[in-house]
């Protein structure tokens, strides 16, 4: 028992000295960094090591945050705020069971900002820290929290989730300082899809109609048009856009109406592509008054309906809208993951005779659709065969 103890002592002496040297080092470092004396090349490489460090550093703070079990300790000591704080104490805790995430942060494979997502997805659906490590090194920031919160809401499903997501809707509202009035508004995945999807659709008219104007001048950014047509909405105005997607799609197993509507199972869904689950009573009402479609698929392709030409049939866009099976999560950008103001690009482009089909249409948003067209035309892609 004595060796045990003596034994304990001295690695915590080395954890502490080899803390202290590292911090010397680091001090040593800032001191004799010179920005504007950097390269490119140089500061990048430096900002990955300083990165490095702070992911490392992020692993101390979770795993000791749980030592001293007071949030408002851990924000005081750690120069954070009281939410970033109790994130910190979760994480910690969650790492405590969950190997594959522990192992991570000791190697500053991931952040603490990416480890409190991931934390969270485990706390729900024990095991897949695993999987979701690996989103965080390959994927940015924004496609992990995405991915995270649907694990997180798939696992809950089977928790009384419209229950929980009925109590949960609220509206709150307050001006700023510059006397601008902010509205926030928390609803049920079916009931705000909807009403998103047609203030996009009257967004992008008015950003159509802004652009044709004789006088364009400056670029008006998107969520600007995004807020007149929220306001026009809010006060009552029905809007001239018409969205080229479905308002609303909801995705249900065939097995899960023939039950009745009552449960999903393990290996079924019932959800919004790009939102997340909903109950299947929710979808039952939703269904009793709308289009239903009938998508079968071998467990990794739709069928593949073409047609060579530049619209897209209204077969084919009901299928691409549900996203890549099996998992069926939307519509994101094939290049960079978000989800926002995506839009349809030929693979291999129309004018050299691509199809208008699922398996040559993937969705990019504005700024990579761009850049992919710039890459098709250097290799000379864009030539009609």
């Amino acid at each position: 028992m004595g060796t045990t103890l003596v034994d304990e002592e001295i690695e915590t002496e080395t954890v502490q000295q080899d803390i202290a040297d590292a911090l010397a080092l680091i001090e040593r470092a800032n001191a004799q960094l010179r920005p504007e004396e950097l390269s490119g090349s140089e500061a990048r490489s430096l900002i990955d090591a300083y990165g490095r460090i702070v992911k490392l550093g992020g692993f101390g703070v979770a795993a000791l945050s749980t030592s001293l079990g007071d949030a408002a300790a851990v924000a005081r000591v750690s120069g954070t705020s009281m939410g970033k704080a109790r994130e910190a104490v979760a994480t910690g805790t969650t790492i405590q069971a969950s190997p594959d995430l522990d192992a991570a942060m000791r190697q500053g494979a991931v952040s603490l900002d990416q480890a409190a997502e991931i934390a969270r997805a485990e706390e729900a659906a024990p095991g897949s820290a695993r999987t979701l490590v690996k989103v965080a090194q390959d994927k940015a920031f924004h496609v992990l929290k995405d991915k995270a919160r649907k694990v997180k809401l798939e696992a809950e499903q089977h928790r009384d989730l419209a229950s929980r997501q009925h109590e949960a809707r609220r509206a709150r509202s307050h001006v700023d300082d510059l006397g601008m009035v902010h509205i926030h508004l928390e609803l049920q995945p079916h009931v705000g899809a909807p009403i998103a999807a047609r203030a996009e659709a009257e967004a992008q008219r008015i950003a159509r109609a802004a652009s044709a104007g004789k006088d364009k001048g400056e670029r008006v950014p998107f969520e600007r048009h995004l807020a007149d047509a929220y306001a026009q909405l809010l006060s009552g105005g029905a809007g001239r856009g018409r969205a080229k997607r479905p308002e609303l799609t909801v995705l249900v197993s065939h097995s899960v109406a023939k039950r009745g509507w009552k449960d999903v199972r393990p290996g079924e869904m019932c959800k919004i592509p790009g939102i997340g689950p909903i109950a299947p009573q929710v979808a039952k009402e939703i269904a009793s008054d709308a289009f239903l479609n009938g998508v079968f698929f071998d467990g990794k392709d739709l069928r593949n309906f073409k047609r060579w030409s530049r619209n897209i049939s209204v077969e084919v866009r009901a299928a691409l809208e549900l996203g890549k099976p099996p998992d069926f999560d939307g519509i994101r950008c094939q290049d960079c993951g978000n989800h926002f103001k995506t839009e349809w690009d030929h693979v291999h482009p129309h004018v050299a005779h691509g199809p208008a089909s699922t398996s040559n249409l993937e969705p990019r948003c504005w700024p990579c659709h761009q850049a992919k067209t710039g890459r098709d035309r250097r290799t000379g892609k864009l030539r009609p065969p």
